[in-house]
C-alpha cells in the first residue's frame, strides 16, 4: 500500500501541466455550499475519482476560506504540491488531478491567514491513515444511495441495545492484535444476535488520533477508523448485522473535536470550525475545541455527516454525544467565564437550533433513522418534535434513573429502607420523555469499578444484587441498553487495551448471569407490555410501593390486552420471606416466568414452583391477591395463564 511522507517538507508549487479548465464544483453547489444549504456536501467536497474534459483523475475540494494558499500533495504528484484554485464565492479550494485514483494518498497543504504553513488532512476524508502519517485516502466513488435498513424505530417496539467499544469487545488474533471488521461480523453479530438484543450499538467509530479516547475525540467525522479496516469492511460489518436481524446505532459527536494541529483546528490559519473566543469555544472538561454551530458552513459539515452514515453505510441511528455541553453556554464554566446568549441566557441557541436541524433533515431524508441523547439535564422535551418545539430526538439517556438505581442497589440491604425512594422516585418523571435506561460504559471506567464490584455484599450477595437490578431494568419503563461485558458479571473494570473476560464463563455463576440476560432479552422482546406503552403513564402501576421496612416493591406493566400483563415483585434484601402477600390485577393462575434466584442463573432456587394462584381477596387496591415466597436479593417475573 502506497503511504504519505512523515515529514513536513513542503516543496516548491508547480502547476499541473494537465490541469482542465472546467470547475468540478458547479454554480448551484457553490451557492448552497457558500449558504450552509447542501444536503449533501460530501458529494462535492474530499476527493471524488471522475471523469473530466474526457480524462480519467480525481476531483479534491476542501473549505479554507481564509487561506493564503492551498496546495494538494499526494502519491499521484511524488508529493510535490500542486495549487489549488480558490472558489472564492464559497471559500473552496479545487483542483481536479488526471490519473490520481482510488488507493491514492494525499493532504492539503494550507498557508493560512495567519502565514504558517501546515499539512492538513481532508475534513471529509472517507479513509484515513493513523497517527502519525494521517493522510486522506481517495476511495471508491459514492453510493448513489444506501438501500433503506428498514422502518424507522417505533416508540412501541422493543428495543435492547448491546453497547461495544469495537477495539476491545474481543480479539480473535491475540491480546496485542485489534479486531477487524469482518473479524466483528463474525463473531460479535451472532453473539449480539443470539442474546436476543435487537440493536448493536458502537462507540464513536469516527477516525480518532488517540484510541483510548474512545472515539470520543473525532478528527475525521466521514471516515470509519482504519484501525478495523477499510470502509467497505466496515460496510460490509453493518450489512451482516442487517441480515442477523440486528440494527446499528452510531455514537455520534458533534459537541466537539480535539485540537490536532493536522485536523480542524485553526484550519485555515484562523478560528474556522471553532470558536475564536476559549469562553465559547474551549472545551474544558476534555481540552477539546468546541464547533461554532452560528457559522452556516460548520453546520452545513455535521447535518450533512449524520445523513452521510445513513445514507452510504445503512446506519439505523445515532446515539448523539454530550448534548447538556451543547445546550447550556455555561456547562461546566465558573460565573464570568462564559459568554451569555442574546437574551442574556445561559442556552445556546445555535447548537439548540442545529439539533433541530439535523433532525428536520433526517426526518425528510432518511425517516427510518432513530436519534438518541445523551442529555442529563431537565431541558424540555428532548424528544418532543421539532414542530412543537422540542430538539426532535426519539429517546433519550435516563440519567436520573441510572444514578438512583445504582446508588441504591449499591447499599447494604439492612440500610435500604431508608433509601427505599431511590427505586421509586423515576417514576414520577419516567413519561416526561421517551426513556432509554442506560446502563453504559460511562458506568465503568475512571475508577468507578465494574457493575459488579458496585453491588453490595459478598461476592454471592453481588450476583444476587446484579440479576435483581438487570431484570428490575427490563421491566421498567424505558428502552434498555448495557455495555458489554455486563452480561458477563465482570469483575474488573472495562480495560480499553484487551478483550472482556471470556474465561468468566467458565464459572457457573458468571455463565448464569449471561443466561439470565439471554432470557431478560427474549422475553422482553415477546411481552407487549414491557415496551408496547412505554410513554403511556396509564401502563405501569404500583403494587407494593411503600414497604420500605421490607425493601420489597411490586409494580404491574399493561399491554392492550389482559393476558399481556406482566407483574414484577422485588425483595431486594437477603432474607426470604413466606407468604407474601401481593394484590394482583387479574383472577386464577399465574406464571412464573422468571426468577433470578433460579439455580439456572446461579441463584438459591427459592420460589414458587413455576406458579401462584390468586385468590378473591382484595389487597393493594385490586380485587385478587397471591401469597407468594419471595426469594432473597431477587426478583420475579409473573404473567396470567391464558384462560
Amino acid at each position: 500500500m502506497k503511504k504519505s511522507p512523515s515529514a513536513n517538507l513542503p516543496p516548491e508549487p508547480s502547476l499541473p501541466a494537465n490541469a482542465p479548465q472546467g470547475f468540478w464544483i458547479g454554480e448551484t453547489d457553490a451557492w448552497l455550499l457558500a449558504e450552509g444549504k447542501h444536503l449533501r456536501p460530501w458529494q462535492k467536497m474530499g476527493a471524488h475519482p471522475t471523469v473530466m474534459d474526457g480524462a480519467a483523475g480525481t476531483a479534491f475540494a476542501v473549505w479554507a476560506p481564509h487561506a493564503r494558499s492551498v496546495g494538494l500533495i499526494g502519491d499521484f504528484n511524488n508529493w510535490q504540491a500542486q495549487p489549488m484554485r480558490l472558489r472564492p464565492e464559497c471559500g473552496v479550494w479545487e483542483l481536479f488531478v488526471s490519473g490520481a485514483g482510488v488507493g491514492d494518498w494525499y493532504k492539503f497543504d494550507v498557508q493560512g491567514a495567519d502565514g504558517r504553513l501546515v499539512m492538513k488532512t481532508d475534513p471529509y476524508a472517507r479513509h484515513t491513515e493513523l497517527p502519525p502519517g494521517n493522510a486522506a485516502r481517495v476511495c471508491e466513488p459514492l453510493r448513489k444511495f444506501a438501500a433503506p435498513p428498514g422502518p424507522h424505530q417505533r416508540p412501541a417496539a422493543p428495543m435492547a441495545i448491546y453497547e461495544v467499544h469495537a477495539g476491545s469487545w474481543k480479539r480473535p488474533d491475540g491480546p496485542h492484535t485489534l479486531p477487524t471488521w469482518d473479524d466483528l461480523a463474525a463473531h460479535l453479530v451472532p453473539y449480539a444476535a443470539g442474546l436476543g438484543f435487537t440493536h448493536l450499538e458502537l462507540l464513536p467509530v469516527s477516525e480518532h488520533p488517540f484510541y483510548a479516547s474512545w472515539g470520543y475525540q473525532p478528527t475525521g467525522l466521514y471516515a470509519p477508523t482504519a484501525r478495523h479496516g477499510s470502509p467497505e469492511a466496515f460496510r460490509r460489518f453493518v450489512d451482516a448485522a442487517h441480515a442477523a436481524g440486528l440494527k446499528v446505532i452510531l455514537d455520534w459527536v458533534p459537541a466537539h473535536f480535539p485540537s490536532d494541529e493536522h485536523a480542524l483546528a485553526r484550519f485555515d490559519g484562523t478560528a474556522l470550525y471553532e470558536h475564536a473566543d476559549p469562553r465559547e469555544g474551549f472545551h474544558r472538561d476534555w481540552n477539546t475545541l468546541i464547533y461554532n454551530f452560528g457559522r452556516h458552513e460548520v453546520r452545513n459539515f455535521l447535518v450533512g455527516n449524520a445523513l452521510f452514515w445513513v445514507e452510504q453505510f445503512g446506519i439505523d441511528g445515532l446515539r448523539v454525544d454530550a448534548v447538556a455541553s451543547m445546550l447550556y453556554r455555561d456547562y461546566s464554566r465558573p460565573p464570568g467565564e462564559w459568554v451569555p446568549n442574546r437574551d442574556g441566557g445561559r442556552e445556546n441557541y445555535e447548537a439548540i437550533a442545529f439539533l433541530r436541524e439535523v433532525h428536520e433533515v433526517l426526518q425528510r431524508e432518511a425517516p427510518q433513522a432513530t436519534t438518541i441523547a445523551e442529555e442529563s439535564t431537565a431541558f424540555p422535551r428532548v424528544t418532543g418534535p421539532v414542530a412543537e418545539g422540542g430538539l426532535g430526538f426519539d429517546h433519550k439517556w435516563n440519567m436520573g434513573w441510572m444514578h438512583d438505581t445504582l446508588a441504591y442497589f449499591a447499599i447494604d440491604p439492612v440500610h435500604r429502607r431508608w433509601h427505599h425512594n431511590k427505586l421509586t422516585f423515576a417514576m414520577m418523571y419516567a413519561y416526561s420523555e421517551d426513556y432509554c435506561l442506560p446502563l453504559s460504559h460511562d458506568e465503568v471506567v475512571h475508577g468507578k469499578g465494574s457493575l459488579l464490584g458496585k453491588m453490595a455484599g459478598d461476592r454471592w450477595q453481588q450476583l444476587a444484587n446484579l440479576r435483581a437490578l438487570y431484570a428490575w431494568m427490563y421491566a421498567h419503563p424505558g428502552k434498555k441498553l448495557l455495555f458489554m461485558g455486563a452480561e458477563l458479571a465482570q469483575p474488573a473494570e472495562w480495560d480499553h487495551d484487551s478483550e472482556l473476560s471470556w474465561h468468566l464463563l467458565d464459572d457457573p455463576a458468571h455463565a448464569g448471569v449471561q443466561r439470565l440476560v439471554c432470557d431478560l432479552n427474549h422475553r422482553y422482546r415477546v411481552q407487549p407490555a414491557l415496551y408496547a406503552r412505554d410513554t403511556d403513564h396509564h401502563s405501569f402501576q404500583w403494587l407494593v410501593v411503600d414497604d420500605a421496612d421490607h425493601s420489597v416493591l411490586a409494580f404491574a406493566r399493561y399491554g392492550h390486552r389482559l393476558e399481556d400483563t406482566v407483574v414484577l415483585i422485588a425483595n431486594l434484601t437477603p432474607m426470604v420471606r413466606h407468604g407474601y402477600r401481593v394484590g394482583l390485577p387479574h383472577g386464577a393462575g399465574w406464571h412464573e416466568t422468571l426468577n433470578t434466584d433460579s439455580a439456572h442463573y446461579g441463584g438459591s432456587n427459592v420460589g414458587n414452583h413455576g406458579r401462584v394462584l390468586a385468590d378473591d381477596l382484595p389487597l393493594h387496591g385490586q380485587r385478587w391477591s397471591a401469597a407468594l415466597t419471595l426469594p432473597p436479593l431477587a426478583v420475579l417475573w409473573l404473567q396470567p395463564e391464558k384462560s
